[in-house]
């Protein structure tokens, strides 16, 4: 008799106990995907704003904006690194022995000058370590520096202006000619292209960007878009 009743059961008896933990999970998980979602694509978990606080009081609205110095004065190697070099306290004092060299806000830039300590720069755009990126390969390529960082000239504090995901990344991948100027026109914060008679900014630049993509034989979506060009 309870042989046949035994024969009668075709899963064991542990089945009753993850139903209850099956369905649990199945709930949680409806729950748990759209939360995911809300919070990892939102500006605060993809860094856009931030803004840290740096040991000077550095403006680049004064510096790149009313005094107009280029880029590459402070960021020396994005024209031939990976990586933006942050300036050192010579590249500072360079002017500032003779330029403002009174003012409070210099302090931190002497005391280093005269201790030989560096300054500790914190770093806005820190992409993390498994996505790949080379500066000097997207300068040369066209990109305008405002592209990614913004209206840097405009900054009293510099913050991070724009996304850097993957998927905003790609997007630039696949129609480059958004964004493409001449190279002599990289660092030029309020560049546009000259537009035609009857041609709308938008198509001035996608006109402009498609002519400098053949100039400079820049890769088709293919590579582009592979997944070993950001993650090697």
């Amino acid at each position: 008799m309870n042989a046949s009743k035994r024969k009668r059961f075709l899963f064991p008896r542990w089945v009753n106990f993850a139903l209850p933990v099956l369905i649990v999970a199945v709930l949680g998980g409806g729950l748990y995907a759209p939360t995911l979602v809300t919070f990892g694509f939102s500006s605060s978990t993809i860094d856009v704003g931030y803004a840290p606080i740096q040991p000077v009081a550095y403006s680049h609205a004064l510096h790149a904006g009313e005094l107009g110095i280029d880029c590459r004065y402070c960021h020396s190697s994005v024209e031939n690194a990976g990586f933006a070099a942050i300036p050192t306290t010579q590249v500072c004092m360079g002017c500032h022995t003779s330029v403002r060299n009174v003012s409070e806000k210099l302090k931190p830039v002497q005391e280093s000058w005269e201790t030989g300590k560096p300054i500790e720069w914190v770093k806005v755009h820190d992409l993390p370590d498994y996505a790949f990126f080379n500066h000097s390969a997207h300068v040369n390529s066209g990109v305008g520096c405002v592209s990614c960082h913004g209206r840097v000239d405009t900054m009293e504090v510099v913050y991070q202006a724009e996304r850097l995901s993957m998927s905003w990344c790609i997007d630039c991948h696949r129609n480059p000619e958004k964004h493409l100027r001449p190279r002599d026109q990289v660092t030029n914060m309020q560049y546009k292209p000259e537009a035609k008679e009857g041609e709308s900014e938008l198509a001035a630049q996608l006109r402009v960007g498609k002519e400098i993509k053949e100039k400079y034989k820049i890769h088709d979506e293919a590579y582009m878009t592979s997944c070993s060009t950001c993650h090697r």
